[in-house]
């Protein structure tokens, strides 16, 4: 869609897992999490995508520039302040360049497939919702989009919440799509979860 941005959060200090998760590669040799988190929009439709990171991970900003065609790398100097804080850097971005909606993802979901992300575009066309969801099996997961109808609400919402809270105060303007992807709900938090998406890779 046309006027949808990718926002790719990736500013965590990916404390639990022990070394940053962005990095991670997919399986053996693989491409990095953030690299397939990229192409992964991209494949699925969306041409404008930010990932958004802290102002001194050079590593991640170097990573995001081998990307081709290239992403751009948001700074987001208030990355203590949790994830509702990157998305608000991103969403910042976006709408200077006319975005009127974004479509969420954290990084540590590497296995969302580009035909969700079509899914989801999809669905978003066909108007009448303002937050557009992924569901699996009736589980709710990532990436989410979000419209200019809410952008004021995730401005205003409690960090402490994020962006769950604009999801919940806003039923009736919701929509879930159910995919066959179950990779909408495996995140990466703990060395255990990688092991158990990518085997070969310890």
């Amino acid at each position: 869609m046309q006027g949808c941005a990718g926002l790719v959060l990736a500013a965590g200090w990916s404390r639990r897992f022990g070394r940053p998760k962005a990095l991670l590669p997919c399986g053996p040799a693989g491409e990095s999490f953030v690299v397939r988190a990229v192409r992964t929009l991209r494949s699925g439709g969306i041409a404008d995508i930010l990932v958004i990171g802290r102002p001194e991970d050079d590593a991640l900003r170097q990573e995001v520039g081998r990307v081709v065609p290239p992403a751009r790398y948001v700074e987001n100097p208030n990355a203590a302040e949790g994830q509702l804080s990157s998305l608000l850097a991103g969403l910042a971005q976006a709408t200077a360049a006319g975005a009127a909606a974004v479509m969420v993802i954290p990084v540590d979901y590497p296995q969302v497939r580009a035909e969700t992300v079509a899914a989801l575009l999809r669905a978003l066309d066909a108007g009448g919702a303002s937050i557009v969801r992924a569901v699996h099996r009736g589980r709710h997961g990532h990436p989410v989009i979000f419209t200019e109808d809410v952008f004021a609400d995730l401005r205003r919402a409690d960090p402490a919440v994020g962006a769950k809270a604009v999801i919940r105060a806003n039923p009736a303007r919701l929509l879930d799509v159910e995919v066959g992807d179950p990779g909408v709900l495996r995140d990466v938090d703990v060395p255990a979860d990688y092991v158990d998406l990518f085997p070969d890779s310890e």
